[in-house]
């Protein structure tokens, strides 16, 4: 987080001795290099060879739900021999960043955990930031992931080495080697923060809403909240009793509907205890509520009208003075951007020390504000909630696959996956929440264990074949993303007049996925060979599968039932999906 009136940087990862360590000791012995000797004399002890670098099957990068889900899923699949790479000191992803005033879930709780690790202690039914928090410390306690863990190693380049096959990884805490590299750092990393002229030069305090400084004093400062997204309309109301004027940044309105958050009692949680049918049966319900929303955003936006008649009514509500909801109301269809709920956030906004500025931030001149519309505010603070980098991720320029490129080059018309997990030209890589992951609707935990479903199958089926590595064919690739793209030419995502964080600077939405939940965990049950190229290692060819009758074209459509989600945990990992 920042500490100084400039921009704020990406937190820097120190290194610790302990952290070079890996998974599996005896793995670090049978690679270690004795010192050689020349003729009939050793070799001279600055001579020797540096320690091996160690080895391991599956290197894992991050610790939030989806490194974590990643790492349960490994143990219960027999590959022990792992390590979970974390640039910061603790495990947790958006859930350690994201402390802001206010900071909570905008899904139900029990259907924002693993299914495989149900909580039923939870104090909400939409629980905050250090509730979440405090579940996922408990998973890699339960789970018995904490000999993984390498803390303060963030990966600063990781390379396909073709000769070895297998990943070549530079963090900050040393080297490793795997035979498959997991991403699983999620899309809601790293923060992102508009270049503005002067802000440089601002002489007050600058920070971002996932890089909180709780040590800035904010009681009767004059704050600006740049950005109206999910995380503002959390720091909004919490912070609005405390600062002498609060100034709001609104570049577009978003509509908000009524959010149903309540205690949980303690007569529900002892029920969960002692009958866990019952929160399996809660689950489910949630579950299956928001899959019924699912054909007005993917294939029938207009079904939405009723629910933008409920959110002009939550407006008026919330807000009597007729020009400030005017300046509140959207000019496009409901379910466009991100719905975001809150029953407090109207009422921050009609306040009398808060100003709303319809918007965006231009410039800074010292300590003076400039809007786009030319108006000019003073203010002490300045807190960013501007979002993530999404569709330019950074990790992106630091992964090069077999021919040398990087992901940021191969991206350059936009991202594409097959199945949002892997990509053609890079060998053994496996995304957690990859491109086409997202939800607008529901919960992003069930993404993620349908994805490490995937990802489980592709590696026992490398084991079963004998094969060292797999890659998607471009065919299969390029198939895929043809056939998602036509499917979101109908969504609400591109037909609401809107433009989205969900879209990448060509227009193309490479974030959000245009079906349900229960076709995607179709889609990536099991891995079909018949869109991969497998790789031995003896002689580094690309081998074909074996003749397998194509699949038919039908992971988007339908199913008629939704999948248990009670019985053998599918897969588990996380995403960070609530703010931005």
């Amino acid at each position: 987080m920042a500490s100084s009136s400039k921009r704020p940087r990406p937190r820097a990862s120190g290194a610790t001795d302990q952290d070079q360590s890996r998974t599996a000791p005896e793995a670090v012995e049978q690679g270690a290099v004795e010192p050689e000797a020349v003729g009939s004399e050793a070799v001279e002890p600055d001579a020797v060879e540096p320690e091996a670098v160690p080895h391991v099957r599956v290197a894992v990068i991050g610790s939030g739900f989806g490194g974590l889900g990643a790492g349960v899923r490994l143990r219960r699949a027999g590959i022990t021999d792992f390590v979970v790479l974390e640039r910061a000191d603790s495990v947790g992803g958006t859930w350690r960043d994201n402390s802001y005033p206010g900071c909570a879930c905008d899904v139900p709780s029990h259907l924002y955990s693993f299914s495989f690790a149900p909580n039923p202690d939870w104090p909400r039914s939409f629980s905050g930031q250090p509730d979440i928090r405090a579940y996922l410390e408990k998973v890699a306690d339960v789970f018995g992931l904490r000999p993984h863990l390498r803390f303060n190693t963030e990966v600063t380049e990781a390379r396909w080495d073709v000769g070895q096959t297998r990943w070549q990884i530079t963090t900050t805490a040393g080297r490793w080697t795997a035979d498959a590299l997991v991403a699983a750092a999620g899309p809601l990393a790293d923060p992102q923060i508009p270049d503005l002229p002067g802000l440089d030069s601002f002489p007050g305090k600058v920070f971002h809403s996932s890089r909180w400084d709780h040590d800035f004093p904010l009681a009767g400062k004059r704050v600006a909240m740049v950005g109206t997204g999910a995380s503002a309309a959390q720091i909004v109301p919490a912070i609005q009793p405390q600062v002498g004027k609060l100034t709001v940044f609104q570049r577009t309105p978003a509509w908000v509907l009524p959010r149903r958050d309540r205690a949980i009692s303690e007569l529900e949680k002892r029920l969960h205890t002692r009958f866990p049918i019952t929160a399996k049966a809660r689950r489910g319900t949630l579950f299956a509520l928001r899959e019924l929303q699912v054909d007005a955003f993917v294939r029938r936006p207009g079904l939405l009208k009723l629910v933008q008649r409920l959110a002009e009514r939550h407006l008026a509500d919330g807000v009597a003075d007729p020009a400030l909801r005017a300046k509140l109301t959207p000019d496009y269809r409901i379910g466009c951007k991100r719905i975001l709920l809150s029953n407090t956030y109207y009422p921050a906004l009609a306040a009398a020390n808060t100003e709303v500025v319809p918007a965006g931030l231009r410039e800074v001149r010292g300590s003076t504000l400039v809007a786009a519309d030319g108006s000019e505010h003073e203010v002490d603070a300045i807190v960013f909630g501007t979002g993530f980098h999404v569709t330019d991720m950074p990790m992106g320029s630091r992964v090069f696959g077999a021919d040398g490129t990087s992901f940021a080059e191969k991206w350059k018309e936009g991202m594409e996956a097959l199945r949002g997990s892997t990509v053609h030209g890079f060998p053994n890589f496996f995304f957690v929440i990859g491109p086409n992951t997202g939800l607008g609707n529901s919960s992003m935990i069930l993404m993620i264990e349908s994805q490490l479903n995937y990802l489980i199958d592709a590696l026992t089926r490398l084991d079963e074949i004998g094969a060292t590595a797999m890659q998607p064919t471009a065919r299969a690739q390029r198939r895929w993303n043809l056939e998602l793209q036509h499917r979101m030419d109908r969504t609400v995502w591109s037909t609401g007049g809107c433009r989205s964080w969900y879209l990448d600077k060509s227009g193309k939405n490479t974030v959000l996925w245009p079906g349900s939940t229960t076709s995607f965990r179709r889609a990536t049950r099991k891995v079909d060979l018949t869109e991969y190229e497998l790789i031995l290692r003896s002689d580094d060819r690309a081998a074909p599968a074996a003749p397998v009758a194509p699949s038919e074209p039908s992971e988007f459509s339908e199913p008629s039932g939704a999948p248990a989600l009670s019985g053998p945990p599918a897969a588990a990992t996380g995403t960070e999906e609530v703010m931005a």
